[in-house]
């Protein structure tokens, strides 16, 4: 099975992906914190846990 040919799109036709986080118990888009905050956000090591069945 072949992949399928993915061409990215022209920058006139992408769109903005605004990225909200929880921070103190609500939620606020990234693009709002202040320049401490974003660079401490891009520093954050995100981590997936394996679900219970992949254990078994």
């Amino acid at each position: 099975m072949s992949e399928p040919k993915v061409s990215p799109l022209p920058d006139h036709q992408r769109q903005r992906c605004e990225v909200w986080t929880r921070v103190m118990g609500y939620h606020r888009p990234v693009s709002e914190f202040n320049p401490g905050k974003q660079s401490e956000h891009h520093e954050r090591r995100h981590f997936a846990e394996p679900s219970p069945a992949a254990h078994a």
